[in-house]
This record gives C-alpha cells, sequence and structure tokens, in this order.
C-alpha cells in the first residue's frame, strides 16, 4: 500500500466481489481494521479458521498471516476496511499489538458504542475523498477510533485470565515505550521485566516472531518515520533523539529495515502528502 490511510466500505456486492477473487492467505505492509455490522466474516489468522457473526472488530497486525473473507447473511453485508501504515498514529501502534496479538477478532454488542464507531469511520471517509484531506483530522478520529474499542474490549475481558507470557508481553511493551528513545539492549528489558533476556526473546518470538533487539529497532523506526513526516527535524537530529549517536549508523538501521535512506522516504511522504 502506497498511501499511509485508506478506508472502504463492503456492502454485498463488494463481499461478493472479494469472494469471488480467490484470495490467498498473504501478509501486508501495513495494518488493518475491519469494523462489521451486518453479515458475517470467516478468518484464516494464526493458523485456524474461524467463522463469526456481526457486530465485530477484528484487527490484524502487519507482517501477520491471514485470510479475511466477508460473507453475506440473510442478503446483508456493511463492513467497514481500515488500512493505515505504522507510522500513522506511532504511539498508538505498538499498543494495539499487545491488545490484538493474541486475539485478532473481537465480538461486541450492538449498542451505542459500536453505532459510534460507524459514525466515526463514516467521517474519516468523508474526509480522505476531500480535495485535500486533512490526515490529522483523521488522524485524531482513528485514535478515538481504537479508544472506544479497548474500552469495550476491557469490558470484555474483566473475566479473562491472560496467561503469563501475554502479560509479560505487555508489560514489556509499557516499558518500550517508556524508554526506546534511549540506547538501551535487551539486558535493560529483561531487567525491568526480572527475568533473563533468553525468556524474553522466547516471550517475543512466540508473540510477534521477533526477537527483543528487532522489536525495538522497529519501535525506534516507526517514531522516526513518525518525526521524518510531521516535523522539520535534521536527520542527525531525529537519529540522536532515538539514541543512535552516529547519524550514519541511524541511516543504515533505518534503510536496512525500510529499503529507504530517512532523507528518500521524507521525500517520498512529502510528494504522497501534498
Amino acid at each position: 500500500m502506497i498511501e499511509t490511510f485508506k478506508i472502504f466500505h463492503v456492502d454485498v456486492d463488494k463481499a461478493e466481489e472479494i469472494r469471488q477473487s480467490s484470495i490467498d492467505v498473504h501478509s501486508h505492509d501495513y495494518e488493518e481494521l475491519i469494523i462489521g455490522t451486518e453479515g458475517q466474516i470467516e478468518h484464516f489468522i494464526d493458523f485456524k479458521t474461524t467463522i463469526f457473526d456481526a457486530p465485530f472488530i477484528s484487527f490484524v497486525t502487519k507482517g501477520k498471516m491471514h485470510r479475511v473473507l466477508p460473507i453475506v447473511k440473510d442478503g446483508k453485508c456493511n463492513m467497514w476496511a481500515i488500512r493505515f501504515k505504522s507510522e500513522f498514529i506511532a504511539e498508538t501502534t505498538f499498543q494495539l499489538y499487545s491488545m490484538y496479538h493474541d486475539k485478532a477478532n473481537l465480538q461486541l454488542k450492538p449498542d451505542t458504542c459500536f453505532e459510534r464507531l460507524v459514525t466515526l469511520c463514516k467521517m474519516m471517509d468523508d474526509e480522505i475523498k476531500h480535495s485535500s484531506p486533512d490526515l490529522g483530522v483523521i488522524r485524531h478520529l482513528l485514535s478515538a477510533l481504537f479508544t472506544m474499542i479497548e474500552s469495550e474490549r476491557k469490558k470484555q475481558e474483566n473475566d479473562d485470565k491472560l496467561n503469563t507470557q501475554s502479560v509479560t508481553f505487555k508489560n514489556f511493551l509499557k516499558i518500550l515505550e517508556e524508554n526506546f528513545r534511549r540506547s538501551e539492549g535487551v539486558e535493560f528489558y529483561a531487567d525491568k521485566l526480572f527475568m533473563s533476556s533468553r525468556n524474553l526473546n522466547i516471550i517475543c518470538q512466540n508473540i510477534l516472531q521477533q526477537s527483543v533487539s528487532e522489536i525495538i529497532e522497529t519501535r525506534k523506526l516507526i517514531e522516526a518515520k513518525n518525526l521524518l513526516t510531521t516535523t522539520d527535524k535534521s536527520i542527525s537530529e531525529i537519529g540522536f533523539e532515538l539514541g543512535y549517536n552516529e547519524s550514519s549508523y541511524f541511516t543504515n538501521v533505518f534503510k536496512r529495515k525500510s529499503g529507504q535512506t530517512p532523507t528518500e522516504f521524507r521525500d517520498e511522504m512529502k510528494k504522497l502528502i501534498s
């Protein structure tokens, strides 16, 4: 996906079109949120297939293998699909990973809260269709959307018991969010969690299929992209702010992770936004 944000509506006709297109299991380089108000969804994720009725929320993190097929039920299908790059709401993306890594789908009640989610989708859809859409407005609406979803999720999880690995992983991401700008390594986070570096790596591999070091670098990269897109800070300033003492090393890490230099990425974002 080239755009940083995209939203589209799935009705009965679009659902039939998607089902006939023979979509294979795949991964993508963006985050995807699906909000279903009518119909069903067949979702293959975490190596199993589940079919469930609307209303529902489904969030698929970048790089996760999955397949989503909308289903018309009782002649109805009404869903919103939202796709966005990690850096679009960088401060929220890693929190989403911790919320959804072990539970991609969330069944909701057709109450006032769910109606508000749909209203926010329509507002984002209206804004992105403007000749000069304000991405700042869309960013705030998307953040509000996830805040409301998390509120509903917490209500449903009050009686659920999270397994030990999931709790540890969420605590790691919380500590990471507070410290990722520093030049700290695996041992720092393991010590904060009162565990060995080896065990923390095992948990991260089990949940995100990444090492602790890779997750730290990914978080730094997301913030770097956010700063490159939203500020006029120099490459050296951004690298230093994220714990890289040498600008050349920051540039090399950025290019290795994203396939572009920071300057190339910034230029591309300027063209897209303009």
